[in-house]
């Protein structure tokens, strides 16, 4: 158990199980940053239908230089969902995501989207017996109603797709990749990825949702940031605290402290597209989400007293509020 906790990666449920839905997040930014392509392949599990999906967010930047976003959903047979562990492998219908590579064939009524993108070493988050993973002691709970894996803050993308009729080099880009897995996602939640900054070493995850525990329910906090070579976790399990929380349409603020540094985090949506996310292991909620926000930090590392700051760009950001 502790060993597929810590590689979160790996497919975590059982195709038998309903309700249940399980996720991968693989995100993509091409090295001109004008292009962000997400593939969410998964399995949906309810007493009434299962299946196993692609989904994909494409942005990319017209003839006109306006930002378009583009969201598809493509759904195949239970049976057509395959995964190993060693090497970690997940198949839907023809399209195969690994940490090495991934190989798309998707096509709907609005896309054809073919080819294949390699990636360079993952780089993971700091592991422990008591954090196993980035939902900390929480990942040994059983029965919550979303867990969440982060496996690769940063790494870097060869290859390139065809989309439709044009090809995109991916070649020298910044690859993502996380996951979620459970019965539902949050009711409401706030979500800011990017590892698009000044300083392209430096990465970050932020995540604040309203988290159900048996009888009574939280709001609960991840974050990591990857610095300097160094990571700053600030988080709900290890005594951290979010001391402000403030969101102004599409704009949001949040600044998170504990005993090592303290964070300041602004963050923009735009350009979002319609994404469809479980609820009951079923996908029926329609939530929206970016890739090409914008968001910067102000870092102060209590133990040094060295203040960081950075911005980025091709950021993903996700408001979703319980309607």
């Amino acid at each position: 158990m502790f060993d597929k906790l810590r590689r979160p990666i790996v497919f975590q449920g059982a195709k038998q199980k309903a309700p249940y839905f399980e996720g991968w997040y693989f995100k993509h930014v091409s090295a001109d940053e004008k292009t962000a392509i997400c593939f969410i392949p998964g399995v949906s599990l309810s007493q009434k239908e299962s299946h196993c999906f692609v989904q994909y967010i494409y942005t990319y930047e017209d003839e006109y230089q306006q930002q378009k976003t583009i969201t598809g959903y493509v759904d195949e047979p239970i049976e057509a969902f395959q995964h190993q562990e060693k090497p970690f492998l997940v198949k839907v219908g023809s399209n195969i995501f690994t940490e090495t590579f991934i190989s798309v064939d998707l096509e709907d009524q609005q896309m054809s989207i073919k080819g294949k993108i390699g990636y360079g070493s993952f780089k993971p988050i700091e592991s422990s017996v008591l954090q196993p993973n980035i939902m900390g002691f929480f990942a040994y709970i059983p029965k919550m109603e979303c867990y969440h894996g982060v496996i690769s803050m940063n790494h870097s993308l060869s290859g390139s797709l065809m989309v439709n009729d044009t090809r995109i080099d991916f070649t020298n880009g910044k690859g993502y990749v996380e996951k979620d897995w459970g019965r539902s996602f949050p009711k409401d939640y706030r979500w800011i990825q990017c590892n698009d900054f000044e300083d392209k070493q430096t990465s970050l995850f932020f995540s604040v949702a309203h988290i159900p525990f048996h009888i009574a329910a939280f709001k609960g906090f991840i974050c990591n940031l990857v610095v300097n070579d160094q990571e700053y976790r600030f988080a709900t399990y290890n005594r951290s605290k979010l001391l402000k929380e403030e969101q102004k349409g599409n704009e949001l603020v949040f600044v998170l402290e504990n005993k090592q540094a303290r964070l300041t985090i602004f963050a923009k949506a735009t350009h979002t597209g319609e994404l469809i996310a479980p609820k009951n292991g079923t996908m029926e909620k329609s939530i929206k989400e970016g890739l090409i926000g914008e968001v910067s930090f102000q870092l102060l590392d209590k133990q040094t007293g060295v203040t960081i700051q950075d911005k980025g760009k091709m950021a993903g950001v996700e408001i979703v509020d319980d309607i």
